[in-house]
């Protein structure tokens, strides 16, 4: 038989070990499953997490875990979960080494997976001046030369975001940039100059030192930022038949409830702010309405018996 838990939660970043820490401290059977892929991996620093601005993502991870220590009812394991079936009360999950388990709750903080442009060495230098977040990662570059990548209307309004952080701006659109006239003079006004040539590829080898564009010409920068494209990182919010926004996150209501009875899913997975401290949060509401949730459902037990 499977090894039985209150709660299976998947992922052991910021929203699941939080989770976890709470559900400990309601001596909650807890197992924690990570694939050690975490999506912050590449980033230098947490940024806006109070009492841990500026930490090295690995040793927020590395407290975490530590805290975990005095619950002995939580458990964690360095594997991936490779499936789960059930409903509510009783799932069953398949791990990536064989082993099955049984838990009455899930909670999915399984990240999401950024999808980067097609464009030569922003993957190789991502994290190392290729952005996503100016919220993250902005404040280190104020005042620098700094590019935006993309095209579209929805690439004015982060580059106009971006001109927060510096007054060098310059908007790569690679090509036609898709937007208007009018958008073209707003950027004009804010000081972002736009260039539409093609570009050969991205240039640096620690970090990223220029921009090279197809007709030879280059361009001096410290960072690029694009808009992401991010997808589910694991197949399993979408295996239990939880809703997805159009951006690709779950659907969850209060308390990071999912559409599916018993599932919960909190952290960047989810629909809110993808902030490492909101990831937090999300965590410990989730683990507040599992432990209410199973307390609901033990207390109709005892009144089923008597």
């Amino acid at each position: 038989m499977p090894d039985s838990y209150d709660v299976l939660i998947v992922g052991a970043g910021p929203a699941g070990l939080n989770a976890a820490l709470v559900l400990g401290r309601c001596r909650r059977t807890v197992l924690v499953c990570d694939s050690g892929e975490p999506r912050n991996q590449a980033s230098a620093r947490v940024s806006g997490f109070l009492s841990r601005d500026g930490c090295r993502p690995a040793d927020l991870r590395e407290v975490g875990l530590r805290q975990l220590d005095p619950y002995e009812s939580v458990q964690l394991r360095d594997v991936a979960v490779e499936d789960v079936a059930g409903q509510d009360g009783c799932f069953e999950a398949v791990l990536q080494d064989g082993m099955r388990v049984r838990a009455k709750k899930i909670l999915l903080a399984t990240g999401l997976q950024d999808t980067f442009p097609d464009l030569d060495g922003a993957e190789r230098l991502f994290g190392k001046g290729v952005w996503t977040c100016p919220y993250c990662d902005g404040w280190e570059l104020r005042e620098q030369p700094l590019a935006v990548y993309g095209s579209g209307e929805g690439i004015v309004g982060f580059a106009l975001e971006l001109r927060l952080w510096t007054s060098d701006l310059v908007l790569l659109t690679d090509g036609p940039p898709g937007f208007g006239e009018a958008d073209r003079m707003l950027l004009d006004r804010a000081g972002v100059r736009v260039r539409e040539e093609p570009i050969e590829k991205l240039e640096g080898d620690e970090r990223l030192e220029r921009v090279r564009f197809r007709t030879g010409d280059t361009l001096e920068r410290t960072a690029l930022f694009f808009l992401a494209q991010a997808h589910q990182r694991s197949g399993l919010v979408e295996k239990l038949g939880c809703e997805l926004t159009r951006r690709g996150t779950a659907e969850t209501s209060s308390y990071e409830r999912s559409n599916v009875p018993g599932v919960y899913v909190a952290g960047d997975a989810s629909r809110r702010v993808q902030f490492a401290i909101v990831a937090a949060a999300e965590g410990a509401m989730a683990a507040f309405a599992i432990n209410t949730e199973l307390l609901h459902e033990e207390r109709a037990a005892l009144a089923r018996a008597g």
